[in-house]
């Protein structure tokens, strides 16, 4: 069974075939899926399923809090299904491509206290824009 799967079961999350296969489509490391891509994907092993269900499902495991939505200036949403994993992600500014990243050491460390404005942080989001190898290749 995948790890997403089993972090549904354990909130005992109602698993309708739909739903399932959203998430299986999901599963994996480094996975970050527009919701036309898991529709794609998710038709293939069930031809019936709609894209309005993977929209919806999609919505429901970002309120569950076990997918996490990652914006893409200007691109379509991406899903993650490693919300459970703390990370940050590496993202390519030519085709898209997003990994995760596990950076070392404290992430408030470069937000000066007097840059904080009396908040009290509960997360902190980093996005770090390049370009991938594949991209870099492509200049002229």
């Amino acid at each position: 069974m995948n790890d997403l799967l089993e972090r549904l079961r354990e909130r005992d999350w109602r698993m309708t075939s739909q739903r399932r296969v959203v998430a299986e489509v999901l599963d994996g490391e480094h996975v970050h899926l527009t919701a036309d891509e898991v529709h794609a994907r998710a038709a293939r092993r069930l031809p019936e399923i709609s894209r309005a269900t993977v929209y919806n499902t999609l919505g429901e495991l970002v309120s569950l809090g076990v997918v996490v939505e990652v914006s893409g200036q200007g691109r379509a949403k991406r899903y993650d299904p490693n919300a459970h994993h703390p990370h940050q992600h590496l993202v390519c500014s030519g085709c898209g491509l997003i990994r995760d990243v596990h950076p070392t050491g404290d992430p408030l460390a470069g937000l000066p206290a007097a840059e904080r404005f009396g908040f009290t942080v509960s997360e902190v989001e980093v996005t770090y824009r390049g370009l991938c190898p594949t991209c870099t290749r492509a200049l002229p």
